[in-house]
């Protein structure tokens, strides 16, 4: 942490820019404070990158929308067949606790109803196969690649009704147009709902400005996996060094 901490040690006044004062604000008091309801929209491949921040969400979101490869993971976990999409069998137990936890704090859970399959994908050709769209059970032989329609009228219909919203990690496999879909359709109601809409780095930043939208968004957070590692509530040294003496 050299080029944050470490100099920052050696300066005599410590204050940040107003990049770095706009990261704290919607990051921090904007999700500590939410406008109700707080949907938060958490995408990505792991459970194991995200359960941290999940945990912590769960004591401050009024609907958590789980997409990406993990739900798969979670479909798993409520019993589900996944086919040959990417999961974590080995963290099925964690996200069990995390289902647990989100019904003793009355946090409505949501993963998808339905889902757009293929027999195969090529990321390099940024082709899919045959597709199609299925509800619950994942054949063998097949993986999900976006959410279906249904999910994504329901994911819609819960970002309409926000006060704050918070998404990091796409719905799919958007890099490939014919699973993008999803990705752009949560994009448009986030950017169309009255609600404080807080881009949370990486893909999902990535995903709004392909999408059309960036500019109707309230902010988008520049800072990646340091954004995850601030709403987990971990200490970032850049952050602590300005309180140095």
């Amino acid at each position: 942490h050299a080029s944050t901490f470490g100099v920052a040690k050696l300066l005599p006044t410590k204050v940040s820019g107003y990049l770095i004062e706009k990261e704290l604000e919607f990051l921090g008091e904007k999700t500590a404070h939410a406008n109700r309801p707080f949907v938060v929209i958490l995408g990505g491949a792991k459970v194991s990158d995200k359960i941290s921040v999940i945990d912590t969400l769960l004591d401050k979101a009024d609907v958590l929308i789980i997409r990406g490869a993990m739900a798969y993971t979670f479909a798993l976990a409520n019993g589900k067949t996944v086919g040959d999409s990417l999961s974590e069998p080995d963290k099925i137990e964690i996200a069990k606790a995390a289902l647990e936890k989100a019904a003793a704090k009355g946090v409505k859970f949501l993963l998808p109803i339905d889902t757009l399959i293929t027999d195969s994908l090529d990321f390099k050709a940024k082709t899919l196969g045959e597709t199609q769209v299925v509800e619950g059970d994942i054949p063998d032989g097949w993986e999900g690649v976006d959410i279906g329609p249904l999910t994504t009228e329901q994911y819609a219909e819960e970002v309409s009704r926000a006060g704050t919203v918070l998404w990091n990690g796409p719905m799919g496999v958007f890099e490939i147009e014919d699973s993008s879909k999803g990705t752009f359709a949560v994009a448009k109601a986030v950017a169309e709902s009255d609600a404080i809409s807080i881009i949370g780095g990486g893909d999902s930043v990535t995903a709004i400005n392909n999408s059309g939208y960036a500019d109707q968004v309230s902010f988008m957070s520049t800072g990646g996996g340091a954004s995850l590692e601030f709403l987990e509530g971990r200490d970032l040294p850049g952050v602590l060094a300005l309180d140095l003496k």
